[in-house]
């Protein structure tokens, strides 16, 4: 039997020091460093098995090596998809992070009984009996999907090759252990040890695998830094729960762009894919209100019209209140600060409240035009015309400043209907392009002129 030792782990990075000391010398942590009993095992397990069908290895010339695109497995969800590039890559191992009751486990759930292929759902948090009642609320009758609720890797693998799925879930990598490594699921060395596992097994088998990763309370992945490093993609599952709209981003991707977005709505029976985000971002009235503005943004490579609404009123107290909802707070300062000192505004002593509708946050700079046009729109309480629109960003000299795509958002805005839509000078564009009127504009105060009058 091998010796066994003990190591300390950082429990914030994942670093390993031979001794407790009291602050982490990689990431400046205080009191993160936890001691963990390891043993290394003689037992061999499936990866140092020898393979007779395994072709040896060995290296190629760049030109040798061939360069035609690999096909992808689709999972049936088009904004999946849409996120990883194309679908899934196979002998690829894909993390997904996001906040606890948000709906991770229902995504992949649903993914796994939609897509036509064989799948192997393991999980460590729930029972077969509970899997299936949240199936039958999705509605999939699906012949492929199989679940299996298991902790231990090994049995995982002797599973695996009895089913010989072509696609694993693992819900999730911190309920999974290890026998080779004598500490607790959920640990340091328990969680990288078996994200090696499965991603010599990905890599081996050429089978995609789908791991599902919790948070910690700062946002970050559970776990040690360098789970991040060694998964080929990371997606990120957001939204608010008091809204019903979710938002999958990839904040690493190896077979594709990290700019793009998908949008889920969740409702009773599952996850709804949303293929026009616009008209759900923009609320649907008769009546023509003040402070309300429509922005033509881009959320990676994909157009979306949302809607900013602001509130402006004296100030009660003698501190004015700044209060935003899914905007910057410090770039909603800035503006403020140049309709003052650039456009003569007074607001200097009012509460501004800001907010985008949806529940989302935006942090492309293309939306400023609209947000100075709702701010200045509920000052004057003259309410915006329905069919404007706005994609400009705006500058310490209140000049408005081009943004980048703007013939991509112009037709987004043509598409749902508008007519007007207000850029910066500097785009370069014709006067009238389609349907739509593009007002050219160079200073704040020739927008004001043209909204308010």
């Amino acid at each position: 039997m091998a010796k066994t030792k003990t190591t300390f782990f950082c429990q914030n990075c994942g670093t390993q020091y031979a001794k407790w000391q009291g602050q982490c010398s990689s990431c400046r942590q205080w009191n993160t460093i936890v001691e963990e009993l390891i043993q290394k095992t003689d037992e061999k397990d499936w990866r140092s098995s020898e393979n007779p069908k395994k072709q040896p290895v060995k290296p190629l010339r760049i030109q040798e090596i061939d360069g035609t695109a690999e096909t992808r497995l689709s999972s049936g969800n088009m904004e999946f998809d849409r996120v990883l590039g194309g679908g899934l890559v196979p002998g690829s191992v894909t993390l997904l992070g996001g906040e606890p009751g948000i709906g991770k486990s229902t995504l992949l759930l649903q993914i796994a009984l939609m897509i036509p292929y064989k799948t192997l759902y393991v999980s460590g948090e729930e029972s077969q009996k509970q899997i299936k009642m949240r199936a039958d609320r999705i509605h999939s009758d699906s012949e492929n999907c199989y679940v299996l609720t298991e902790t231990k890797t090994q049995q995982i693998f002797r599973h695996i090759e009895k089913v010989e799925p072509e696609i694993v879930v693992i819900d999730s990598i911190q309920t999974l252990q290890t026998d080779f490594i004598e500490s607790s699921a959920g640990s340091i060395s328990q969680i990288r040890e078996c994200t090696s596992e499965l991603i010599k097994f990905a890599k081996e088998s050429n089978i995609p695998v789908i791991l599902i990763g919790h948070i910690t309370k700062e946002g970050n992945i559970a776990g040690p830094k360098i789970l991040e490093h060694m998964v080929d993609t990371v997606l990120q599952f957001e939204g608010d729960t008091n809204y019903v709209y979710r938002i999958l981003r990839a904040l690493k991707n190896r077979f594709g762009s990290t700019a793009e977005l998908g949008i889920y709505e969740m409702q009773g029976s599952g996850l709804r894919e949303v293929n026009n985000p616009s008209e759900i971002l923009i609320s649907k009235h008769d009546d023509q209100l003040s402070g309300t503005a429509i922005s033509a943004t881009l959320e990676g490579m994909r157009p979306l019209m949302i809607e900013i609404q602001a509130l402006v009123s004296t100030a009660v107290y003698g501190t004015p209140q700044r209060s935003c909802t899914g905007f910057n707070i410090k770039r909603l300062n800035m503006l403020l600060a140049v309709l003052e000192k650039r456009a003569g505004f007074r607001l200097g002593a009012k509460d501004v409240f800001l907010n985008i509708t949806g529940g989302i946050t935006v942090d492309d700079p293309g939306i400023d035009l609209a947000v100075v046009a709702a701010i200045l729109s509920s000052n004057e309480d003259i309410a915006i015309e329905k069919d404007i629109c706005f994609a400009a960003e705006v500058g310490l000299a209140g000049e408005i400043r081009p943004v980048q795509r703007v013939e991509q958002r112009i037709l987004e805005a043509e598409k749902l209907g508008f007519a007007q839509i207000f850029v910066s000078k500097q785009n370069n564009l014709p006067e009238n392009k389609g349907n739509i009127r593009i007002h050219r504009v160079s200073r704040i105060d020739e927008v004001a002129s043209l909204l308010f009058g």
